[in-house]
């Protein structure tokens, strides 16, 4: 459960969404509206950095494909980077964004995420270590190149595949 400053407090009225950066039209998704758009299930695994893995998870949200459904990129796009609250961040190549494992989860195991697990809305990247799966995320961010997001910035790998053990930096 690490993570940087308090827990937020969710206010759904005034909760959005947004997809920006190198994208041919912005979008903003109410709480509302996002949570309504067609809804999937995961079934993956979790790998922390910290040296702990947990197995056989259910994710359930809105995945990352059917999210870019509704965005048209434009050609220089490689990379994003996910932006959650308290100024968390963590980049990841379009490739690994656009599996169709990566989910915008909204329920696990079949509860609600709680809020110290990223109620409302966690990115899950099961291919990548779990600090490229962001909690509390309030948008995304195309970019034309990588960019260390918070705990790259801070000696974690940029990558952080957990089969080749890319734990940090150095």
């Amino acid at each position: 459960m690490k993570h940087v400053g308090p827990v937020p407090v969710f206010r759904p009225k005034t909760w959005d969404f947004r997809v920006f950066g190198l994208v041919e039209e912005q979008l903003r998704l109410s709480w509302e509206e996002l949570s309504n758009l067609p809804q999937s299930e995961v079934f993956a695994d979790m790998h922390c950095v910290v040296h702990w893995s947990r197995f056989d998870n259910h994710w359930e949200g809105l995945l990352a494909t059917e999210l870019m459904k509704r965005v048209k990129l434009r050609p220089e796009a490689r990379h994003v980077m996910v932006h959650g609250e308290n100024n968390h961040t963590a980049n990841l190549p379009i490739s690994d964004f656009l599996r169709p494992t990566t989910i915008f989860a909204l329920r696990h195991n079949g509860e609600l995420l709680t809020a110290e697990h990223g109620y409302p809305l966690r990115l899950v990247v099961p291919n990548l270590y779990a600090y490229k799966s962001v909690k509390w995320v309030r948008g995304i961010e195309f970019l034309d190149r990588e960019s260390p997001g918070l705990w790259e910035f801070n000696g974690y790998h940029i990558y952080g595949d957990p089969f080749k053990e890319q734990r940090s930096s150095s």
